[in-house]
C-alpha cells in the first residue's frame, strides 16, 4: 500500500488515505470510504420534472449530460371532468388510493435512479419547475446528502442546450 498525502482533517484531528489495487481508501473516524480510480470533483446541475431529469456534469475533464426518464405517468382518471351516466361507473376506475400509491411507488424508483448518480458528486446544483425538486430534496436529506446541495432555483420549461449552458454559468 501506498501512502497518500492527505488535506481533510475529521474531528479526532486525523485522516488516513491509501490506494490500494487502483482504490482510494479513506479512513475517517470509524468509516472507511473506497472509490475506483482517480478521484476526481464534480459538480452536478440537475434539472428535474416528473417526466424526466437532465443531469449535467461539470469536471475537470469537461461536461457530460444524460436523461433519465420517469416511468411515472400522469393519474389516469375521467376525461375532462364529464361525468359518466352509466350506472356502477364508479367500479371501473380504481380507487384514488390505489392510483395514488402505484404513482408513488414509480415516483420513489425514478427518485433512487437520480440519487443513485448524485452520490460522488461535490455539489448539486437543483432546478426545474413543479414539486419535483423539492421532493428530491427531501430524499437527498433523508439520505444525509443535503449538504451536497449548493442551490435550489424554480425555472420553466427548458431544452437540454439551455439546461446545460445554465450549468455552466452556474459553476462559472
Amino acid at each position: 500500500m501506498q501512502k497518500v498525502k492527505s488535506t481533510k482533517r475529521n474531528l479526532t484531528g486525523k485522516k488516513r488515505t491509501w490506494n490500494y489495487k487502483g482504490f482510494k481508501l479513506e479512513l475517517s473516524g470509524i468509516f472507511i470510504t473506497r472509490r475506483k480510480g482517480k478521484y476526481m470533483k464534480t459538480k452536478i446541475g440537475l434539472w428535474i420534472d416528473h417526466r424526466k431529469a437532465v443531469i449535467v456534469a461539470v469536471s475537470g475533464k469537461g461536461e457530460e449530460s444524460s436523461v433519465i426518464e420517469s416511468k411515472a405517468e400522469k393519474q389516469p382518471g375521467r376525461f375532462d371532468g364529464v361525468r359518466s351516466t352509466t350506472p356502477y361507473e364508479a367500479q371501473k376506475v380504481q380507487a384514488d388510493g390505489r392510483q395514488d400509491i402505484k404513482f408513488a411507488d414509480k415516483l420513489n424508483i425514478y427518485y433512487d435512479e437520480v440519487i443513485s448518480v448524485l452520490r460522488d458528486a461535490e455539489s448539486i446544483f437543483l432546478f426545474g419547475p413543479g414539486e419535483a425538486k423539492g421532493e428530491l430534496k427531501k430524499r437527498l436529506e433523508d439520505d444525509h446528502l443535503a449538504h451536497l446541495i449548493q442551490a435550489v432555483e424554480t425555472v420553466d420549461q427548458m431544452t437540454d442546450r439551455q439546461i446545460a449552458a445554465k450549468v455552466r454559468e452556474y459553476f462559472n
